[in-house]
Protein backbone atom coordinates (compact mmCIF):
# COMPACT_ATOMS: atom_id res chain seq x y z
CA UNK A 1 0.00 0.00 0.00
CA UNK A 2 1.24 3.62 -0.58
CA UNK A 3 0.99 4.46 2.90
CA UNK A 4 3.20 2.28 4.09
CA UNK A 5 5.77 3.91 2.69
CA UNK A 6 5.78 7.02 4.61
CA UNK A 7 6.99 7.76 8.16
CA UNK A 8 4.21 8.24 10.50
CA UNK A 9 3.29 10.58 13.05
CA UNK A 10 2.79 9.65 16.92
CA UNK A 11 -0.64 11.45 16.85
CA UNK A 12 -2.73 14.60 17.72
CA UNK A 13 -3.97 16.23 20.75
CA UNK A 14 -6.87 18.96 21.71
CA UNK A 15 -8.54 20.34 24.25
CA UNK A 16 -11.59 22.59 25.14
CA UNK A 17 -12.22 24.31 27.82
CA UNK A 18 -15.95 26.27 28.45
CA UNK A 19 -17.90 25.12 26.54
CA UNK A 20 -21.48 23.52 26.68
CA UNK A 21 -20.78 20.83 24.51
CA UNK A 22 -17.40 20.33 24.96
CA UNK A 23 -17.78 16.30 23.83
CA UNK A 24 -18.79 17.70 20.61
CA UNK A 25 -16.07 20.04 19.90
CA UNK A 26 -13.79 17.41 20.70
CA UNK A 27 -14.67 14.93 18.15
CA UNK A 28 -14.66 17.46 15.52
CA UNK A 29 -10.97 18.61 16.62
CA UNK A 30 -10.20 15.30 16.41
CA UNK A 31 -11.70 14.57 13.18
CA UNK A 32 -9.74 17.32 11.84
CA UNK A 33 -6.63 16.23 13.29
CA UNK A 34 -7.11 12.29 11.67
CA UNK A 35 -4.48 12.50 9.80
CA UNK A 36 -2.47 12.02 12.82
CA UNK A 37 -3.13 9.03 13.85
CA UNK A 38 -6.07 6.52 12.87
CA UNK A 39 -5.03 3.61 15.47
CA UNK A 40 -7.29 4.55 18.13
CA UNK A 41 -9.44 7.71 19.44
CA UNK A 42 -9.93 8.85 22.93
CA UNK A 43 -11.62 11.65 24.46
CA UNK A 44 -11.99 12.78 28.48
CA UNK A 45 -14.81 15.04 29.58
CA UNK A 46 -15.13 17.10 33.26
CA UNK A 47 -18.28 17.86 34.39
CA UNK A 48 -16.75 19.25 37.14
CA UNK A 49 -16.66 16.57 39.91
CA UNK A 50 -16.25 13.86 38.12
CA UNK A 51 -14.12 12.42 34.68
CA UNK A 52 -15.79 10.60 32.08
CA UNK A 53 -13.61 9.05 29.42
CA UNK A 54 -14.25 7.15 26.47
CA UNK A 55 -11.82 4.99 24.38
CA UNK A 56 -12.07 2.66 21.07
CA UNK A 57 -9.70 1.48 18.28
CA UNK A 58 -10.25 2.66 14.77
CA UNK A 59 -11.19 6.46 12.99
CA UNK A 60 -12.72 8.97 15.23
CA UNK A 61 -16.16 8.52 13.39
CA UNK A 62 -16.12 5.10 14.06
CA UNK A 63 -15.57 5.14 17.96
CA UNK A 64 -17.75 7.61 18.45
CA UNK A 65 -21.52 8.55 17.70
CA UNK A 66 -24.15 10.58 19.22
CA UNK A 67 -24.75 7.83 22.16
CA UNK A 68 -21.10 7.76 22.98
CA UNK A 69 -20.92 11.56 22.65
CA UNK A 70 -24.10 11.76 25.13
CA UNK A 71 -22.40 9.84 27.69
CA UNK A 72 -19.85 12.23 28.17
CA UNK A 73 -21.63 15.48 30.06
CA UNK A 74 -19.08 18.50 30.52
CA UNK A 75 -17.67 22.01 29.63
CA UNK A 76 -14.12 20.85 29.69
CA UNK A 77 -12.25 18.11 27.12
CA UNK A 78 -9.03 16.48 26.23
CA UNK A 79 -9.45 14.40 22.92
CA UNK A 80 -6.34 12.15 21.35
CA UNK A 81 -5.76 10.46 17.86
CA UNK A 82 -2.90 7.21 17.93
CA UNK A 83 -0.70 6.25 15.51
CA UNK A 84 1.80 3.95 17.82
CA UNK A 85 5.60 4.55 17.70
CA UNK A 86 6.25 2.90 21.32
CA UNK A 87 4.24 0.38 23.08
CA UNK A 88 2.69 -0.98 20.14
CA UNK A 89 -1.02 -0.85 19.24
CA UNK A 90 -4.20 -2.22 20.82
CA UNK A 91 -6.94 -0.86 23.38
CA UNK A 92 -4.52 -0.73 26.41
CA UNK A 93 -2.63 1.93 24.72
CA UNK A 94 -4.78 4.46 23.81
CA UNK A 95 -5.35 7.69 24.90
CA UNK A 96 -6.17 10.22 27.10
CA UNK A 97 -5.30 8.17 30.08
CA UNK A 98 -7.37 8.90 32.89
CA UNK A 99 -6.39 8.42 36.49
CA UNK A 100 -7.07 9.08 40.18
CA UNK A 101 -4.19 9.79 42.46
CA UNK A 102 -4.03 11.07 46.12
CA UNK A 103 -4.93 14.60 45.15
CA UNK A 104 -7.58 13.70 42.13
CA UNK A 105 -7.95 13.00 39.03
CA UNK A 106 -6.04 13.90 35.84
CA UNK A 107 -6.05 13.27 32.22
CA UNK A 108 -3.04 12.91 29.85
CA UNK A 109 -2.60 13.43 25.94
CA UNK A 110 1.03 13.16 24.67
CA UNK A 111 2.03 13.96 21.01
CA UNK A 112 5.39 12.68 20.80
CA UNK A 113 8.23 10.34 22.33
CA UNK A 114 10.23 10.48 25.73
CA UNK A 115 13.68 9.28 24.70
CA UNK A 116 14.43 8.04 28.18
CA UNK A 117 11.05 6.00 28.99
CA UNK A 118 12.78 2.56 29.23
CA UNK A 119 14.95 4.22 31.95
CA UNK A 120 12.20 5.62 33.72
CA UNK A 121 10.08 2.57 33.58
CA UNK A 122 12.48 0.57 34.84
CA UNK A 123 12.95 3.33 37.71
CA UNK A 124 9.47 3.54 38.62
CA UNK A 125 8.68 0.09 38.97
CA UNK A 126 11.68 -0.55 41.24
CA UNK A 127 9.80 1.81 42.93
CA UNK A 128 6.80 0.16 43.28
CA UNK A 129 4.64 1.65 40.10
CA UNK A 130 2.36 -0.79 38.28
CA UNK A 131 1.88 -0.17 34.58
CA UNK A 132 -1.47 -0.98 32.89
CA UNK A 133 -0.12 0.23 29.29
CA UNK A 134 3.23 -0.15 27.20
CA UNK A 135 3.34 3.06 26.16
CA UNK A 136 5.83 5.99 27.11
CA UNK A 137 3.34 8.62 27.87
CA UNK A 138 2.54 6.44 31.58
CA UNK A 139 5.50 7.25 32.71
CA UNK A 140 4.91 10.79 32.85
CA UNK A 141 1.54 10.04 34.78
CA UNK A 142 3.58 8.18 37.44
CA UNK A 143 5.71 11.08 37.83
CA UNK A 144 2.88 13.41 38.42
CA UNK A 145 1.16 10.97 41.06
CA UNK A 146 4.70 10.56 43.02
CA UNK A 147 4.96 14.08 43.27
CA UNK A 148 4.91 16.09 46.40
CA UNK A 149 4.15 19.34 44.99
CA UNK A 150 0.45 20.53 45.69
CA UNK A 151 -1.02 21.50 42.41
CA UNK A 152 -1.28 20.09 39.14
CA UNK A 153 0.65 22.49 36.78
CA UNK A 154 3.43 22.09 39.79
CA UNK A 155 3.08 18.35 39.99
CA UNK A 156 3.26 18.14 35.52
CA UNK A 157 6.33 20.22 36.11
CA UNK A 158 8.15 18.34 38.35
CA UNK A 159 7.20 14.84 36.30
CA UNK A 160 8.23 16.74 32.86
CA UNK A 161 11.84 17.60 34.72
CA UNK A 162 12.55 14.40 34.98
CA UNK A 163 11.67 13.29 31.47
CA UNK A 164 13.85 13.81 27.90
CA UNK A 165 12.31 13.79 24.68
CA UNK A 166 9.83 15.54 22.78
CA UNK A 167 6.13 16.32 23.97
CA UNK A 168 3.30 18.23 23.36
CA UNK A 169 0.76 17.74 26.02
CA UNK A 170 -3.03 18.62 26.62
CA UNK A 171 -3.64 17.60 30.37
CA UNK A 172 -6.98 18.11 32.36
CA UNK A 173 -7.85 17.91 35.84
CA UNK A 174 -11.37 18.15 36.70
CA UNK A 175 -11.40 22.26 36.76
CA UNK A 176 -8.14 23.17 34.47
CA UNK A 177 -6.88 22.58 31.13
CA UNK A 178 -3.16 22.47 30.44
CA UNK A 179 -0.95 22.89 27.25
CA UNK A 180 3.04 22.46 27.36
CA UNK A 181 5.58 21.74 24.88
CA UNK A 182 9.12 20.08 25.71
CA UNK A 183 11.46 23.08 25.98
CA UNK A 184 13.02 22.36 22.04
CA UNK A 185 9.20 22.60 20.55
CA UNK A 186 9.53 19.75 18.54
CA UNK A 187 5.98 19.11 18.28
CA UNK A 188 3.64 21.42 17.48
CA UNK A 189 0.59 23.14 19.92
CA UNK A 190 -1.94 26.16 19.37
CA UNK A 191 -3.44 28.06 21.28
CA UNK A 192 -7.69 29.27 19.69
CA UNK A 193 -10.60 31.13 21.06
CA UNK A 194 -14.56 30.16 20.23
CA UNK A 195 -16.37 32.71 21.42
CA UNK A 196 -15.44 32.58 25.88
CA UNK A 197 -14.25 29.25 24.77
CA UNK A 198 -10.28 28.17 24.90
CA UNK A 199 -8.91 25.65 22.81
CA UNK A 200 -5.59 23.26 22.23
CA UNK A 201 -4.85 21.67 19.38
CA UNK A 202 -2.08 20.07 17.54
CA UNK A 203 -2.80 22.40 14.46
CA UNK A 204 -4.78 25.31 13.43
CA UNK A 205 -7.03 22.82 11.09
CA UNK A 206 -8.93 21.72 13.78
CA UNK A 207 -9.70 25.44 15.15
CA UNK A 208 -10.70 25.90 11.31
CA UNK A 209 -13.59 23.16 11.52
CA UNK A 210 -14.98 24.22 14.55
CA UNK A 211 -14.54 28.30 13.37
CA UNK A 212 -12.71 28.88 16.50
CA UNK A 213 -10.05 32.08 16.18
CA UNK A 214 -6.33 31.44 15.87
CA UNK A 215 -4.99 33.05 19.06
CA UNK A 216 -0.85 31.71 18.67
CA UNK A 217 1.39 29.13 19.55
CA UNK A 218 2.40 27.63 22.84
CA UNK A 219 5.96 28.40 22.45
CA UNK A 220 8.62 26.03 23.51
CA UNK A 221 9.19 25.31 27.13
CA UNK A 222 5.76 27.17 27.76
CA UNK A 223 2.68 25.79 30.08
CA UNK A 224 -0.21 27.51 29.73
CA UNK A 225 -2.71 26.95 32.51
CA UNK A 226 -6.65 27.46 31.50
CA UNK A 227 -9.36 27.70 34.59
CA UNK A 228 -12.08 29.98 35.65
CA UNK A 229 -9.57 32.52 36.14
CA UNK A 230 -8.77 32.74 32.70
CA UNK A 231 -5.34 31.74 30.64
CA UNK A 232 -2.00 31.93 32.20
CA UNK A 233 1.39 31.45 30.89
CA UNK A 234 4.87 29.95 33.00
CA UNK A 235 7.69 29.54 31.85
CA UNK A 236 9.24 26.46 34.20
CA UNK A 237 11.79 25.00 31.82
CA UNK A 238 15.80 26.52 31.22
CA UNK A 239 15.28 27.63 27.35
CA UNK A 240 17.32 26.04 24.72
CA UNK A 241 17.43 26.59 21.00
CA UNK A 242 14.48 25.63 19.41
CA UNK A 243 14.46 22.39 17.18
CA UNK A 244 10.85 22.08 15.72
CA UNK A 245 10.08 19.00 13.53
CA UNK A 246 10.68 20.29 10.09
CA UNK A 247 9.24 17.15 8.71
CA UNK A 248 5.78 18.40 9.63
CA UNK A 249 6.24 20.90 6.98
CA UNK A 250 7.13 17.79 4.93
CA UNK A 251 4.10 15.22 5.50
CA UNK A 252 2.39 15.34 8.54
CA UNK A 253 0.78 18.70 9.26
CA UNK A 254 -2.39 19.15 7.07
CA UNK A 255 -1.63 21.67 4.02
CA UNK A 256 -4.77 24.37 5.79
CA UNK A 257 -2.74 24.06 8.76
CA UNK A 258 -0.35 26.90 9.81
CA UNK A 259 2.31 25.11 12.33
CA UNK A 260 5.51 27.16 13.51
CA UNK A 261 4.80 30.36 12.45
CA UNK A 262 4.48 29.58 8.13
CA UNK A 263 1.66 28.15 6.36
CA UNK A 264 2.12 24.51 5.64
CA UNK A 265 0.76 24.62 1.87
CA UNK A 266 3.15 27.68 1.41
CA UNK A 267 6.05 26.11 2.64
CA UNK A 268 5.68 22.47 0.50
CA UNK A 269 4.71 24.93 -2.65
CA UNK A 270 8.47 26.63 -2.12
CA UNK A 271 9.71 23.15 -1.46
CA UNK A 272 8.85 22.43 -5.09
CA UNK A 273 10.08 25.65 -6.34
CA UNK A 274 13.46 25.34 -4.71
CA UNK A 275 13.52 21.32 -6.26
CA UNK A 276 13.29 23.04 -9.96
CA UNK A 277 15.75 25.19 -9.13
CA UNK A 278 18.07 22.73 -8.01
CA UNK A 279 17.09 19.75 -9.76
CA UNK A 280 15.84 20.87 -13.57
CA UNK A 281 15.22 18.55 -16.08
CA UNK A 282 13.72 18.80 -19.82
CA UNK A 283 9.76 17.19 -19.31
CA UNK A 284 6.23 17.64 -20.37
CA UNK A 285 4.03 17.22 -17.37
CA UNK A 286 4.93 17.31 -13.91
CA UNK A 287 2.79 15.41 -11.41
CA UNK A 288 1.99 14.80 -7.97
CA UNK A 289 2.38 11.61 -6.25
CA UNK A 290 -0.88 12.61 -4.43
CA UNK A 291 -1.91 13.41 -2.01
CA UNK A 292 1.30 14.85 -0.12
CA UNK A 293 2.91 15.29 -3.31
CA UNK A 294 0.62 17.93 -5.01
CA UNK A 295 1.29 21.00 -3.19
CA UNK A 296 5.01 21.01 -3.93
CA UNK A 297 4.19 19.40 -7.69
CA UNK A 298 2.25 22.59 -7.73
CA UNK A 299 5.55 24.77 -6.75
CA UNK A 300 7.70 22.82 -9.48
CA UNK A 301 5.50 23.44 -12.18
CA UNK A 302 5.72 27.23 -11.36
CA UNK A 303 9.14 27.52 -11.02
CA UNK A 304 10.12 24.87 -14.08
CA UNK A 305 7.37 25.89 -16.45
CA UNK A 306 6.47 22.82 -17.74
CA UNK A 307 2.12 22.00 -17.63
CA UNK A 308 1.02 20.22 -14.06
CA UNK A 309 -1.25 17.49 -14.44
CA UNK A 310 -3.17 15.25 -12.32
CA UNK A 311 -1.66 11.20 -13.76
CA UNK A 312 -2.54 9.89 -10.79
CA UNK A 313 -5.70 9.78 -8.97
CA UNK A 314 -5.85 8.19 -5.54
CA UNK A 315 -8.86 6.14 -4.06
CA UNK A 316 -9.84 6.77 -0.46
CA UNK A 317 -12.19 4.06 -0.10
CA UNK A 318 -9.47 1.12 0.94
CA UNK A 319 -10.52 0.23 3.86
CA UNK A 320 -7.42 -2.49 6.13
CA UNK A 321 -8.48 -5.45 4.62
CA UNK A 322 -9.10 -6.25 1.12
CA UNK A 323 -9.33 -9.79 -1.02
CA UNK A 324 -5.89 -10.41 -2.37
CA UNK A 325 -6.10 -11.51 -5.99
CA UNK A 326 -3.73 -14.15 -7.88
CA UNK A 327 0.32 -13.10 -8.43
CA UNK A 328 -0.69 -12.69 -12.35
CA UNK A 329 -2.06 -8.95 -10.92
CA UNK A 330 0.82 -7.18 -10.91
CA UNK A 331 1.75 -4.24 -8.21
CA UNK A 332 -1.77 -4.92 -6.85
CA UNK A 333 -1.54 -2.66 -3.77
CA UNK A 334 -0.17 0.18 -5.06
CA UNK A 335 -3.30 -0.22 -8.21
CA UNK A 336 -5.55 -0.31 -5.40
CA UNK A 337 -4.54 3.00 -3.98
CA UNK A 338 -3.60 4.95 -7.48
CA UNK A 339 -5.03 4.97 -10.68
CA UNK A 340 -3.10 6.43 -13.31
CA UNK A 341 -4.41 9.28 -16.10
CA UNK A 342 -3.41 7.92 -19.36
CA UNK A 343 -4.37 10.64 -21.39
CA UNK A 344 -1.64 12.72 -18.72
CA UNK A 345 1.13 10.14 -18.94
CA UNK A 346 1.00 8.43 -22.48
CA UNK A 347 4.35 8.98 -24.64
CA UNK A 348 4.97 11.94 -21.60
CA UNK A 349 8.13 13.07 -20.43
CA UNK A 350 6.50 12.80 -16.96
CA UNK A 351 8.31 14.24 -13.82
CA UNK A 352 7.01 13.18 -10.57
CA UNK A 353 7.19 14.54 -7.39
CA UNK A 354 6.79 13.09 -3.84
CA UNK A 355 7.62 14.67 -0.57
CA UNK A 356 10.11 11.54 1.22
CA UNK A 357 11.79 8.33 0.28
CA UNK A 358 11.81 5.94 3.14
CA UNK A 359 11.97 2.08 1.69
CA UNK A 360 11.58 3.24 -2.04
CA UNK A 361 9.10 -0.13 -2.51
CA UNK A 362 6.36 2.04 -3.03
CA UNK A 363 8.02 4.35 -5.43
CA UNK A 364 9.52 1.55 -7.63
CA UNK A 365 6.19 -0.05 -7.99
CA UNK A 366 4.60 3.55 -8.97
CA UNK A 367 7.29 4.00 -11.49
CA UNK A 368 6.51 0.72 -13.04
CA UNK A 369 3.05 1.45 -13.34
CA UNK A 370 4.13 5.23 -14.82
CA UNK A 371 5.76 3.61 -17.51
CA UNK A 372 2.50 0.65 -18.02
CA UNK A 373 0.46 3.78 -18.97
CA UNK A 374 2.97 4.75 -21.58
CA UNK A 375 5.30 7.30 -20.27
CA UNK A 376 8.11 7.80 -22.49
CA UNK A 377 10.29 9.15 -19.26
CA UNK A 378 10.16 9.40 -15.58
CA UNK A 379 11.88 11.45 -13.57
CA UNK A 380 11.84 11.50 -10.13
CA UNK A 381 11.75 14.33 -7.57
CA UNK A 382 11.72 14.20 -3.74
CA UNK A 383 10.96 17.71 -1.88
CA UNK A 384 13.05 16.90 0.74
CA UNK A 385 16.76 15.49 1.36
CA UNK A 386 17.77 11.82 1.86
CA UNK A 387 16.03 9.82 4.66
CA UNK A 388 19.61 8.56 6.30
CA UNK A 389 18.55 8.01 10.37
CA UNK A 390 15.65 7.12 12.33
CA UNK A 391 13.62 9.48 14.56
CA UNK A 392 13.48 9.19 18.17
CA UNK A 393 11.32 11.91 18.87
CA UNK A 394 7.63 11.03 17.50
CA UNK A 395 7.90 9.52 14.10
CA UNK A 396 7.56 6.07 13.45
CA UNK A 397 10.88 5.38 11.22
CA UNK A 398 11.72 2.24 9.80
CA UNK A 399 15.31 0.78 11.65
CA UNK A 400 18.01 2.52 9.49
CA UNK A 401 18.53 -1.03 7.76
CA UNK A 402 15.25 -0.33 6.00
CA UNK A 403 16.11 3.31 4.96
CA UNK A 404 17.58 2.69 1.72
CA UNK A 405 19.19 6.00 1.23
CA UNK A 406 21.19 5.07 4.23
CA UNK A 407 22.19 1.81 2.38
CA UNK A 408 22.97 3.46 -1.42
CA UNK A 409 23.92 6.65 -3.44
CA UNK A 410 21.80 8.10 -5.47
CA UNK A 411 22.40 6.12 -8.89
CA UNK A 412 22.11 2.56 -6.93
CA UNK A 413 18.61 3.86 -5.91
CA UNK A 414 17.77 5.44 -9.09
CA UNK A 415 18.66 2.13 -10.59
CA UNK A 416 16.27 -0.07 -8.41
CA UNK A 417 13.13 2.05 -8.67
CA UNK A 418 13.47 2.02 -12.51
CA UNK A 419 13.45 5.86 -12.87
CA UNK A 420 15.13 7.80 -15.81
CA UNK A 421 16.51 10.42 -12.87
CA UNK A 422 16.76 10.61 -9.49
CA UNK A 423 17.09 14.13 -7.17
CA UNK A 424 16.51 14.70 -3.50
CA UNK A 425 16.33 18.71 -2.26
CA UNK A 426 19.28 20.17 -0.64
CA UNK A 427 19.00 20.27 3.36
CA UNK A 428 19.77 24.27 2.37
CA UNK A 429 16.99 24.38 0.09
CA UNK A 430 14.61 22.84 2.91
CA UNK A 431 15.09 25.00 5.64
CA UNK A 432 14.96 28.19 3.20
CA UNK A 433 11.39 26.89 2.24
CA UNK A 434 10.62 26.57 5.63
CA UNK A 435 11.56 30.21 6.72
CA UNK A 436 15.43 30.17 6.96
CA UNK A 437 17.61 27.76 9.24
CA UNK A 438 17.69 30.34 12.02
CA UNK A 439 14.17 29.37 12.84
CA UNK A 440 15.36 26.64 14.31
CA UNK A 441 15.09 23.26 12.86
CA UNK A 442 15.17 19.45 13.80
CA UNK A 443 16.55 17.71 10.97
CA UNK A 444 18.25 14.81 12.44
CA UNK A 445 16.48 12.26 9.56
CA UNK A 446 18.17 13.65 7.27
CA UNK A 447 21.61 14.66 9.12
CA UNK A 448 21.94 12.91 12.32
CA UNK A 449 22.39 15.79 14.92
CA UNK A 450 19.99 14.62 17.23
CA UNK A 451 19.13 17.52 19.51
CA UNK A 452 17.74 16.20 22.59
CA UNK A 453 19.59 13.18 24.18
CA UNK A 454 18.43 9.54 23.27
CA UNK A 455 18.90 6.20 25.50
CA UNK A 456 21.42 7.78 27.36
CA UNK A 457 23.80 9.00 24.31
CA UNK A 458 24.25 13.08 24.56
CA UNK A 459 22.78 14.93 21.96
CA UNK A 460 24.68 15.69 19.18
CA UNK A 461 26.27 19.20 18.73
Amino acid sequence: MIDDDHLRDACGVFGVFDHAEAAHIAYLGLHALQHRGQESAGIVVSDGATLHRHLGEGLVADVFGERELDRLPGSLAIGHVRYSTTGGTGLRNAQPIAVRYGGGQVAIAHNGNLTNAAALRARLEDEGSIFASSGDTECIVHLFAKSRRDTAPDRLVDALRQVEGAYALTVMTRDQLIGVRDPHGVRPLVIGRLGDAWVLASETCALHLIQARYEREVQPGEMVIIDADGLRSLRPFEPVRRRACVFEHVYFARPDSRIFGESVYAVRRNLGRQLAREAPVPADVVIPVPDSGIAAAIGYSAEAGVPYGMGLVRSHYVGRTFIEPAQSIRHFGVKLKLAPVFEVIEGQRVVVIDDSLVRGTTSHKIISLLREAGAREVHLRISSPAITNPCFYGIDTPDRAQLIAAQHDVDAIRAFLGCDSLAFLSREGLLRAAGGPEKGFCDACFTGDYPIAVDGRPPAR
